[in-house]
């Protein structure tokens, strides 16, 4: 039986580079919290376990999945556009959470943690239904890719121009 899972993410740094060490930090710690635990399967694709490249293409998110001899096993493009709002969102209540950190009652705290942990699960549960028919992952490994595409995202944004 094949082996569902991601056991390498590689980030193209030509399209997807990031804007400093906290940037390629947060990426560092987001792979390996994917690496670590998850359950990821390619449509019609019984061989695994996979390797994913990410890229960046026409402001749109390529996953390339292939084998870990590099057999490439399939190939599609992600627009990010549906997911800008959810970021920004999700950017802005965690820098409120890093403020409440210093100054709040652990009571409002934990309401804002609980509105982030909200927002991260409206974007992982829409980055699963972008991902239907194409390829089978559980909650919390959408959960995972999710927080690795904040993660690209705030290499992205944060870059020098």
């Amino acid at each position: 039986m094949a082996d569902k899972r991601l056991v390498a993410v590689e980030i193209d740094e030509d399209t997807l580079s990031s804007s400093g060490p906290d940037a390629e930090h947060e990426r560092r710690v987001a792979i390996f919290d994917l690496i670590e635990e998850n359950s990821f399967g390619v449509r019609d694709d019984d061989r695994g376990p996979y390797v994913l490249h990410l890229s960046m293409m026409e402001r749109k998110l390529v996953f390339d999945i292939r084998l870990e001899d590099q057999t490439k096993v399939h190939m599609f493009i992600l627009s990010i556009s549906p997911f800008r709002g959810i970021i920004r969102d999700y950017f802005m209540i965690c820098e409120n959470y890093y403020s409440a950190i210093k100054t709040q009652s652990p009571h409002q705290i934990e309401a804002i943690d609980m509105a982030r942990r909200g927002i991260h699960n409206e974007g992982s549960n829409l980055l699963a239904e972008r991902l239907e028919n194409k390829i089978d992952v559980d909650f919390d490994t959408s959960r995972r890719l999710f927080t690795l595409i904040c993660a690209l995202h705030a290499g992205q944004t944060r870059a020098p121009t």
